[in-house]
C-alpha cells in the first residue's frame, strides 16, 4: 500500500505525527494485537487525523463501534489504497471490502506487481497464497482471510526474478498455510518451490513460511529435497499448538501429535540440522492438567530453537470463545511453567567453533551488529562493517546464546562473497516501478517542490506587502 501511494505523489514519513493522514493495518490474532489497533486509531481521532483502516481486524469484526465512521480497505483489495485515500481526503468516509475472483473462483488477492516499499532493501517477502482450508475454533483469521485463494505460479516467480533485479538477497514466502498453497488451482507448493529455485542466484536464499501438518504431510520426501537445497533454508514453521490429541480434536486442527512427530522425525533424519520452529497454546479452554504436560513432554523430546509460547486469548464470534474458560491464573501458571521449560535448554551449543556461510541481511536491533543467517536460519551476529551487507560471508562460531550465535569472519581474502545482483534499491524507495512510472513519479516530485516553493514566494510576498502597508499608514498617523 505504501509503495502505490508512493508511486502517486504522496510522501510517505516516519513520525506519525507529522503525517496528514495514518494509514493504519492491523492483525486479529491475538487480542493485544487489536488493543493496540483500537488505541492507535482513538490517538488519530484526537489528533484530527484522517485514518484509513485495512488488515484482519475490520475485515472480519466490519460492525466493531469503534470502526464506525472511518474508512476502510479490504485485505483483498489493497490495489485501490489510493482512491480509498483520496476520498478520505476529501471527508469522505469509504468502505471497500470484496473479493478478487477469477472464473468464479477466489484469487490470492491483489497483483503481486503492484509497485511496493520493502522495509528491508534487500528482503522480498511474497504472499503465495491467502486464507486456509482449516476450521480451527479459536482462529479468527478465518473470518477475514476465508477460504483458500492461492497465486498462480508464474506470478510468484515473475515477482521474485523482479526483486533480485532490484539487488534482493533473500526472499521470504508468506501466507496464513504455506502447505495447502496450489490446492485450489491443481499445483502443488513442492511444484512451486523448484520453480523459484531455479531463479534464485548462487548465494541468495529463500525462507519458507508457516505451514500446518496436515498439508506438509503430503509431501515429505520433496520437501526433505527442497530443504536440502543450497539456496532454500533448512527452515520450517510448523506450529503444533498442542501436544494431546483430545485438544488438537477441539481445536480442530486435523491432525494428532503422532503426525506432528512424522513430520519432525522425517525431515530431520533427512535433513541435516535442520531447524523446525513451533508454537504452543497455553489454556485452551478445554486443557487438562494432564494435556498440558503432553504439550511440556514433546517441548522436551524436541527442544525446539525457536518456540511461540502463547496464552489463550478467547476471540469474538470463534466457537472456542463460547467454551468454559480455564482460570486466568492457571493459564499464567501453564504459561510461566513452559516458558521455564524452553529456557533450560541452550539449543547451539554444539555449534560453537564450527566455519560456517552465512547470509548478512540486516541490523541488529541494538545497532551494533550484522544480522546475518546460516543454512539452517540460526541468527548470526556479525561486526558492524558495510563491506558485509548484502554478501555471502565465511564466520568462525565464536559465542553462542540462548536465541543467537556470534560469528566472527575469516581473515582469508576470499571470505566475503558477492552475489550476482545489482545494487540494492535505497532504503523507502518504491520498487516494481517501469520507466513511464519512474519519470511520472519523479515529476510529481518536482511539482511538488514547485509547488511548495510558490507558497512560500507567496506568503513572503503577502507578508511584505502587509509590513509594507503597515508602515505607510504608520507614517501617515505621524
Amino acid at each position: 500500500m505504501a509503495g502505490q501511494l508512493a508511486a502517486y505523489g504522496y510522501k510517505i514519513i516516519d513520525d506519525k505525527l507529522d503525517a496528514d493522514l495514518w494509514l493504519l493495518n492491523s492483525c486479529t490474532v491475538k487480542s493485544p494485537a487489536e488493543d493496540h489497533f483500537r488505541n492507535e486509531i482513538k490517538q488519530a481521532r484526537e489528533l484530527g487525523k484522517y485514518i484509513v483502516l485495512a488488515g484482519c481486524v475490520p475485515q472480519g469484526q466490519p460492525k466493531s463501534d469503534y470502526i464506525q465512521g472511518l474508512s476502510v480497505i479490504g485485505v483483498q483489495m489493497i490495489d485501490r489504497i489510493v482512491e480509498v485515500v483520496e476520498e478520505t481526503i476529501k471527508g469522505h468516509a469509504v468502505r471497500l471490502f470484496g473479493k478478487k475472483k477469477m472464473d468464479g473462483k477466489k484469487t490470492g488477492g491483489a497483483a503481486l506487481n503492484l509497485p511496493k516499499i520493502r522495509k528491508n532493501p534487500l528482503i522480498e517477502i511474497i504472499a503465495i497464497n491467502t486464507g486456509c482450508l482449516n476450521q480451527c475454533t479459536y482462529c479468527k483469521t478465518k473470518h477475514a482471510r476465508g477460504e483458500l485463494g492461492s497465486y498462480p505460479p508464474e506470478e510468484i516467480v515473475t515477482r521474485a526474478v523482479q526483486s533480485f533485479k532490484e539487488g534482493v538477497v533473500e526472499i521470504w514466502l508468506t501466507s496464513e498455510d504455506l502447505g495447502a498453497y496450489g490446492h485450489d488451482i491443481g499445483v502443488s507448493l513442492p511444484q512451486l518451490l523448484w520453480q523459484l529455485a531455479e531463479v534464485i542466484p548462487e548465494g541468495a536464499m529463500m525462507r519458507l513460511g508457516m505451514t500446518n501438518p496436515p498439508y506438509i504431510l503430503e509431501h515429505l520426501e520433496e520437501m526433505a529435497k527442497l530443504l536440502n537445497h543450497p539456496r532454500i533454508y533448512s527452515f520450517l514453521h510448523v506450529p503444533v499448538q498442542s501436544g494431546s490429541d483430545s485438544v488438537l480434536m477441539d481445536m480442530k486442527r486435523e491432525y494428532c501429535q503422532a503426525d506432528f512427530r512424522r513430520v519432525n522425525d522425517f525431515l530431520k533424519e533427512k535433513v541435516p540440522d535442520l531447524t523446525i520452529a513451533t508454537d504452543v497454546i497455553c489454556g485452551f479452554p478445554t486443557e487438562t492438567d494432564e494435556d498440558f504436560q503432553e504439550t511440556l513432554d514433546l517441548v522436551r523430546d524436541y527442544k525446539f530453537p525457536s518456540l511461540f509460547i502463547n496464552q489463550f486469548f478467547p476471540r469474538p464470534g470463534t466457537p472456542a470463545a463460547k467454551m468454559q474458560k480455564i482460570p486466568t491464573q492457571e493459564v499464567k501458571k501453564r504459561t510461566k511453567k513452559m516458558s521455564e521449560l524452553f529456557n533450560s535448554y541452550t539449543p547451539y551449543d554444539h555449534k560453537l567453533g564450527l566455519v560456517q556461510k552465512v547470509l548478512v541481511t540486516e541490523e541488529s536491533h541494538d545497532r551494533l551488529y550484522y544480522v546475518a543467517h546460516n543454512k539452517s536460519y540460526d541468527q548470526v551476529l556479525v561486526p558492524k562493517e558495510e563491506q558485509y551487507l548484502g554478501k555471502v560471508v565465511e564466520v568462525k562460531i565464536t559465542f553462542v546464546g540462548k536465541h543467537f550465535l556470534m560469528g566472527t569472519p575469516l581473515s582469508d581474502c576470499d571470505a566475503v562473497h558477492s552475489i550476482d545482483v545489482p545494487q540494492a534499491l535505497t532504503k523507502g524507495k518504491v520498487s516494481g516501478l517501469d520507466v513511464g512510472q519512474e519519470r511520472s513519479l519523479k515529476e510529481k516530485e518536482r511539482n511538488r517542490s514547485a509547488i511548495f516553493w510558490l507558497t512560500l514566494i507567496v506568503a513572503f510576498g503577502a507578508l511584505m506587502l502587509r509590513l509594507l502597508f503597515s508602515t505607510q499608514h504608520l507614517s501617515l498617523a505621524q
